[in-house]
């Protein structure tokens, strides 16, 4: 009788290291991230009578226009526009302002708001 028990558990010996994870598989593949476009660089500085605004924009870029709209304090001053694509990422905007003021830029791409960029020379 020991020795049958012996024996079937000799047998059974190799369906018992047969112990293994529960999930499959055990490294999941890498995972492909695609980021939105967004505005990675964005300065407004004076140029003498001119504003001048630099925006580095980065992640998936489907090509179309970057607009930025200008104001001053609550005033609007005006819109500007320049085409981007996935070669030309970074743009160069220019608005004339003789005068101090509060001003900012609000940079939208493809309809959405992205950023505002603000300069303050007075109190707003």
């Amino acid at each position: 009788m020991k020795r049958s028990v012996l024996l079937i558990l000799a047998l059974a010996s190799p369906l018992l290291g047969g112990c293994r994870f529960n999930f499959v598989p055990l490294i999941p593949p890498p995972v492909q991230v695609s980021l939105p476009t967004r505005i990675t660089q964005a300065e407004l500085k004076r140029e003498g009578d001119v504003l001048v605004l630099a925006v580095t924009l980065d992640g998936r870029l489907e090509p179309g226009y970057l607009t930025a709209h200008w104001f001053d304090g609550a005033r609007e001053l005006g819109t500007d526009s320049v085409y981007l694509d996935a070669d030309t990422r970074s743009a160069t905007l220019r608005l004339p302002a003789t005068g101090k003021g509060a001003y900012r830029a609000v940079l939208s791409f493809g309809g959405t708001v992205l950023r505002q960029v603000e300069l303050y020379e007075v109190g707003p």
